[in-house]
This record gives C-alpha cells, sequence and structure tokens, in this order.
C-alpha cells in the first residue's frame, strides 16, 4: 500500500480510542465483536489491539480462515489423490502443514509423492501444460476471495483445451456459518467485524442478512490497526445510538476505499458459470452447512477432480484433543485449548488454526498472546 502510514498514525489511534472509550462507558452491558477474517485476527494481535479497548468490548474469533475451516477428512481426500500414481497435487502453500488423520501433505511429499505449492491456480496449470504425461490436481480452498483466481483458470483450461488439469474444490461461501452462528449457535454474538478480501468480490450487501434477520450489526473493515478500531467505533455507535435497540441494525463499509455494495458483479457472473453451490459441505467446528460450498459445474465437469477420480470421501473427526472447532465460532481463546503451545505449535500443529497465516492460534503464539499460567493450569487439569 503505497500510504499505509496514514493507517498505523499513533495520533489517529489514540483519537479513535478515545471515543471508543467514550462509547463503551455508555453501554449498560459488555458486547461480544466477532472479526470473521482471520486477517483481522493477526492485525489485532499483531498490534495488541485487544489490549487497548475498554473492558466491556471483547473480541472473539469467527471461521473465517480459508484453510482453518477444512474438515480433515477433505485433507485425507487430497492426500488420497496425492498417492495417486500418476498425479502432481498442487495447491498454497500453508495447505501442506495441515494434518490429515495420518500425515500431511508436505510428510507426503517427503515421501516422494508428487506435491508441489504454486502461487496461483494459473501456476498448476502451467504445470499441467508443462507436464503432459501427469495429471495434474489444483486442491482448491478459499471463500469468494480466491474464488474468482480458480473460475478464471477452469476458464482457461477449457479455452485451451487442456486434458490433464483439474480442480479438487474445497471453496465455500462465506453467509452459511455466520448464518449459523447467528442463528442460535453456541457463540453469543452482539456485532461483527466484516471480511474485507470476500466483501470486495460479494460487496457489502452480502452481509444485510445479519442486520435485517437478526439485527446484528456489521462493519465491514480493511486490515490495518486503523480499520480495526474504525470499525469498532461504528459498531458501537449503533449501540449508544440506540439504533441497535430500535431494531434498525445495519451494516457499514470502513473499507469503502476498495469495496462496494454490490461487490466485483463480473467475478459473480463468472461463479455462476464455472461453479454450482453444492447442498451442503463440512466444515470444522461447524458440521454440515448447506448451501456452503462450490462444487463444478456440469459445463466444467471435464475438470472435477471429483468426478475423474473415485476419492473417498470420507468423514473423519477431528483429534479429541484439538478444539480449532470452538476456536472457529468464537467459543474459546486459542489459549484455552488445553495443547495450545504446548503439544500443539507452529512447528508440531495439531489443527488447523496453529498451522494457516491467517489462524487464531498461530496469531496468540506468533505474538506472544499466550496466557502461561492458565495454559500451564489448563495442560495439568
Amino acid at each position: 500500500m503505497k500510504f499505509v502510514d496514514e493507517f498505523r498514525d499513533p495520533a489517529a489511534a489514540r483519537a479513535l480510542l478515545k471515543r471508543i472509550e467514550h462509547d463503551a462507558a455508555k453501554l449498560d452491558r459488555p458486547i461480544k465483536i466477532m472479526e470473521i477474517c482471520g486477517g483481522h485476527t493477526h492485525t489485532i494481535y499483531r498490534y495488541g489491539l485487544e489490549n487497548l479497548l475498554p473492558d466491556n468490548i471483547d473480541l472473539v474469533h469467527g471461521p473465517g480462515c480459508p484453510v482453518c475451516v477444512i474438515p480433515m477428512g477433505r485433507v485425507d481426500d487430497a492426500l488420497w489423490l496425492a498417492r495417486q500414481d500418476d498425479v502432481m497435487l498442487t495447491t498454497f502453500g500453508d495447505m501442506m502443514r495441515v494434518p490429515g488423520s495420518d500425515e500431511s501433505l508436505l510428510q507426503a511429499r517427503a515421501r516422494g509423492c508428487d506435491v508441489r505449492f504454486v502461487y496461483s491456480p494459473l501456476d498448476a496449470l502451467k504445470l499441467a501444460q508443462e507436464n503432459p504425461d501427469r495429471k495434474v490436481v489444483y486442491f482448491a480452498v478459499g471463500f469468494e476471495t480466491t474464488a474468482p483466481s480458480t473460475a478464471v483458470t477452469l476458464r482457461t483450461a477449457k479455452a485451451r483445451g487442456v486434458k490433464n488439469f483439474s480442480v479438487f474444490s474445497n471453496h465455500v461461501t462465506i453467509e452459511p456459518p455466520l448464518r449459523a452462528i447467528a442463528d442460535g449457535g453456541e457463540t453469543e454474538v452482539d456485532a461483527f467485524i466484516g471480511p474485507g478480501h470476500v466483501a470486495t468480490i460479494v460487496g457489502t450487501k452480502a452481509f444485510d442478512f445479519l442486520a435485517e434477520e437478526f439485527n446484528l450489526p456489521v462493519a465491514v473493515a480493511g486490515f490495518e490497526p486503523l480499520d480495526i478500531l474504525q470499525s469498532v467505533a461504528m459498531l458501537l455507535e449503533q449501540f449508544v445510538s440506540g439504533q441497535v435497540a430500535r431494531g434498525e441494525a445495519s451494516v457499514g463499509n470502513q473499507y469503502s476505499r476498495v469495496v462496494t455494495g454490490q461487490g466485483n458483479v463480473a467475478a459473480q457472473r463468472l461463479f455462476d458459470e464455472v461453479f454450482t453451490v453444492r447442498d451442503s459441505f463440512e466444515w470444522r467446528g461447524l458440521g454440515w452447512l448447506p448451501n456452503s460450498g462450490f462444487g463444478i459445474s456440469e459445463a466444467y465437469a471435464d475438470f472435477d477432480a471429483e468426478r475423474i477420480f473415485d476419492v473417498p470421501d470420507d468423514r473423519v473427526a477431528d483429534p479429541v484433543a484439538c478444539e480449532c472447532g470452538s476456536v472457529l465460532t468464537g467459543r474459546i481463546k486459542p489459549w484455552q485449548c488445553k495443547v495450545f503451545g504446548t503439544a500443539c505449535t507452529p512447528d508440531t500443529p495439531i489443527g488447523t488454526c496453529m498451522v494457516s497465516p491467517e489462524g487464531a492460534c498461530a496469531a496468540y503464539y506468533n505474538f506472544g498472546r499466550i496466557d502461561k499460567a492458565a495454559t500451564a493450569a489448563l495442560a495439568n487439569s
């Protein structure tokens, strides 16, 4: 960003904090704000923003880390693909270390499987063109943010007539998990910091249901410290003004320098062409959610790895010790997991939240947000 310093200005941060403290003092009860995106979580804990907020404002983590929400069974499916003799499996680097039932893709690669990380699905397509004797599979993950690049790659593969390229689609959509959390879930949330990257594609309109159906305020936010603080201030204003009490919660757009109300309409049209919405898809921590994942459409069936290969599609329970599901739904903070920082570290991850660059556990661990006394007490309980 050319002018990044303006979003990290200490004087502006102090002014925003003063505004937040003033409004927080008017609250008649504590409020819990869920930051949906893992990128927000890392900003919050990298800059210590949680320690600057008044005690009656609690930030909790949501299911917005694209790697973290992939269930172990889907990782095992990718490992099965990687073990096929004629397959070259490609994916983003952060998926390489996600644990499956018995190993990760990185460990499978060390054993001789042809697993490669790529920076984009177009890199995977290039590998397919350069290796016509191999079946190149792209293990696609991510919300609506990364889905456009997969869609463009599929359209390109079809236009070029590439026969040895396919996609194992694990793209997911943002509305169903938020609806599950808002609609009587175990987590009580008063407001949301909306995911700026997803909103560039789907627009702020995608979050209107939270305000209209559940009277929950949303502030779609950018990823710098002042973005987060301003979004908190915007949410508080809806409470202290009586807007929420009147049942008039709304969706605010703090990230207006990038996000619009309608989003990227061209990308949305491409979704309709290339993808189909699955009847249901499994999420870590949330189980099976209806209409929450993107499969490959009939028009691109020749590039659908799940149709080309006899993928096992077995469902696998998470390790008993791992509480990634509870972290992803805001029920606990990472340090409240018994294995956090002890058996589970970035070097020896048990769950996805410690692996991904957007995982809440990785944020807590890497930026020193470790309640060591509490962690030791939990480990010994």
